[in-house]
């Protein structure tokens, strides 16, 4: 089912969250656990991320450099299929541009339809660590509204190869990420509003937010988005507070900011254990106010760790 259909049929808020895919080498039974604490508050979807595979060139002995890759997450489309095949609950899996010729990911699109995978989050996806700025692949979507218009062009029944004959429409409901904060390559938030309006006029579905502390933040962002008349659903991502390093790691790597009250909190922390609890109890007490207010669905960015978020939700849902 359309992520738009469960939200159109649900008379409540509700459950979401994004696992990650295991390792190289690693087993899906990995995925079971995360997936499994959390299925009480029955999650109408879940998403799957993909990750660009990452390198280094590494001197060999002869003097010859090789390149070795260092990180890599395979198994999205399978993952999604393992999902739906042992929970029966919609699998979203992301789609990225980085290391994705057209062509690559035309197949990938084929893959899912065939599987009966109704929902993509489609994403530019990050710069590799060498690069200072995002290059595509020769013959790659350069940036999300690229995507989002491959995707459409097959659910209209157009693909690359025109000369196909009656080729068969797909039917995606296609997501797109909102940053509340704006996204970082972009000079100012007007900017950046333009930017989602043109993935939405394109045919973008539903939009998931970047994680945000602040509600203040998600609301205004909302607020900006109907009056650009972006009319399709807001989902906010929710993340609590772990370890004392998301203090200068989920600012760096997410471009967010960090209420002074919750910083303040976990200064004064004594361990990780402590932030802990500080960030479980500010998740709660936003979740609650976003669900109050109506919000469509509450994702929450689990980074493959059910814990906190089940805590969370019990205290919400």
């Amino acid at each position: 089912m359309k992520i738009t259909e469960h939200i159109k049929n649900a008379s409540d808020t509700l459950f979401s969250f994004e696992i990650l895919p295991p390792l190289k080498g690693q087993d899906i039974s990995q995925i079971y656990r995360g997936i499994d604490p959390l299925l009480e508050f029955n999650p109408p979807f879940i998403d799957v991320t993909y990750h660009r595979e990452e390198w280094e060139m590494k001197l060999q002995r002869d003097g010859t450099y090789r390149r070795i890759t260092t990180r890599k997450r395979p198994g999205t489309v399978a993952i999604c299929a393992a999902i739906m095949n042992r929970y029966k609950v919609d699998a979203v899996p992301h789609l990225i541009c980085g290391g994705f010729t057209r062509e690559v990911t035309e197949n990938a699109l084929i893959d899912l339809n065939f599987l009966g995978i109704d929902n993509v989050l489609v994403l530019r996806g990050d710069n590799l660590k060498h690069e200072n700025s995002f290059k595509p692949e020769p013959d790659g979507n350069r940036n999300a509204l690229e995507l989002v218009e491959q995707v459409q062009s097959m659910n209209h029944g157009r693909y690359i190869d025109e000369d196909l004959v009656d080729p068969h429409p797909t039917s995606f409901c296609v997501g797109v990420a909102g940053y509340p904060e704006k996204h970082h390559d972009a000079p100012n938030l007007k900017s950046d509003l333009d930017w989602l309006k043109q993935k939405v006029n394109a045919g973008a579905d539903f939009i998931t937010t970047q994680m945000f502390f602040d509600n203040k933040v998600y609301f205004a962002f909302v607020e900006k988005c109907r009056a650009a008349g972006i009319s399709i659903p807001i989902i906010p991502g929710i993340k609590p507070l772990a370890v004392r390093n998301h203090l200068s790691t989920l600012p760096k790597i997410f471009h967010i900011d960090l209420p002074e009250d919750l910083s303040d909190a976990a200064e004064r922390a004594t361990d990780d254990r402590h932030i802990r609890e500080i960030g479980i109890e500010w998740a709660i007490a936003q979740c609650r106010e976003l669900k109050e207010a109506g919000v469509p669905v509450l994702h929450f960015y689990t980074m493959g760790k059910s814990d906190a978020t089940q805590r969370i939700a019990r205290a919400v849902f």
